[in-house]
C-alpha cells in the first residue's frame, strides 16, 4: 500500500504506546474491530519491536506501522519486523521516498515542508499540531502548498479531531485518546474497540 492509501484508511491513526508486548496484539484487534486498520506502534518502549512484531503476524486487517521513528537505521529494523510504514516527528537526514518502507516525515514549519517536498515527500506528519497553531495551520498552508497532504498529530483528541478533520488537506489525525492508558491497564478492550468505532465514523472532508 502506498502512504496515501494507509493515510486513507479511516480518520484516526491511533498513537500506541504499548508497555507489554502481550497487550499488543489484542489491543490491535480491538482497535481494527472498531474500523481503525493503520496502527502507529512508537518506538518509546522497550517493547515496542516485538509489539509490531506480533501485530504484524497475527492481526488480521492490520496495517501496522512505527512512530518515533528518528535514523535511517531505525526505519531499516522496522521494515524488518513486519511495519508497513514509519512515522517520524521530523525529516530524517538523508531518508527519502525511496526507503524499504513508507515514510511520513513529521513538519512544523514552511520551511520544513518546502524542504520534505524537495525530497518527493508529498504526505506530511504535522507535529506537534495542538502547539503550532491548531486547525488553522492546514488551513494556511492549503494555498501556498496545495500539492501537500497532512496527518496532524499531537495534542488531538475526539473533542479537537473534528476541526482537523475538516480541512480538505488533511487525510487523517493521529491520536492515543482510542488507547488510553486506564483501559490498557485493565485490559478494558471492548472500551477500546467502542472507542475506535466512535472515531473511525468522524466526518472528514477529504476522501
Amino acid at each position: 500500500m502506498t502512504l496515501e492509501e494507509i493515510l486513507g484508511l479511516a480518520p484516526v491513526v491511533p498513537v500506541l504506546i504499548i508497555e507489554d508486548a502481550q497487550d499488543a496484539v489484542p489491543l490491535a484487534r480491538a482497535l481494527v474491530a472498531g474500523g481503525l486498520r493503520a496502527l502507529e506502534v512508537t518506538l518509546r518502549t522497550p517493547a515496542a519491536h516485538e509489539a509490531i512484531r506480533r501485530i504484524a503476524g497475527e492481526v488480521e486487517g492490520a496495517v501496522v506501522g512505527a512512530g518515533t521513528v528518528t535514523s535511517a537505521a531505525a526505519r531499516a529494523a522496522c521494515a524488518r519486523d513486519g511495519a508497513r510504514f514509519a512515522v517520524s516527528p521530523g525529516l530524517i537526514p538523508g531518508e527519502g521516498t525511496d526507503g524499504p518502507i513508507p515514510l511520513l516525515p513529521g513538519v512544523a514549519t514552511a520551511s520544513e515542508l518546502m524542504a520534505g517536498l524537495e525530497r518527493g515527500f508529498s504526505a506530511f506528519k504535522l507535529f506537534p499540531a495542538s502547539l503550532i497553531g491548531g486547525p488553522g495551520l492546514p488551513r494556511a498552508l492549503a494555498s501556498p502548498f496545495p500539492q501537500a497532504v497532512f496527518c496532524p498529530t499531537g495534542g488531538i483528541d475526539a473533542a479537537a479531531a473534528p476541526a482537523y478533520l475538516a480541512q480538505p488537506n488533511v487525510a487523517c489525525v493521529g491520536g492515543s485518546w482510542v488507547a488510553p492508558a486506564a483501559a490498557l491497564a485493565a485490559r478494558d478492550w471492548d472500551a477500546v474497540t467502542a472507542l475506535a468505532a466512535a472515531a473511525a465514523a468522524l466526518p472528514r472532508a477529504r476522501g
